[in-house]
């Protein structure tokens, strides 16, 4: 049987942390997928910190994983916040459109 090394969580934290940056450079219209995005780059690099974690026999790094997982789900609801308010009053979610708020 087949041990996981550090070597086999990084390459799939790097490929996560791949998709997460073609989300967002390729879909640049649908600010849903872009959060998703997002949340791809945050959760490749909390499986970062886990991995680095337990390969190096400390907490801190799960630890950090965790506060980086509740500002991500603060940082998704308020997002989602955010986009249903824009919602109601323009009538679509448009990414070119949206620096019409600061006015």
């Amino acid at each position: 049987m087949m041990e996981l090394t550090l070597g086999h969580y990084l390459s799939v934290s790097a490929a996560l942390f791949t998709i997460g940056v073609f989300g967002i450079f390729v879909n640049r219209k649908n600010i849903i997928v872009i959060l998703m995005a997002i949340e791809l780059i945050l959760l490749s690099v909390n499986l970062n910190l886990a991995a680095f974690s337990v390969f190096s026999g400390t907490i801190a790094g799960q630890v950090f994983a965790m506060l980086v997982l509740t500002v991500a789900a603060a940082e998704a609801a308020v997002g989602l916040a955010i986009l249903v308010v824009y919602f109601r009053n323009r009538g679509e979610i448009s990414v070119e459109d949206v620096n019409m708020m600061h006015g």
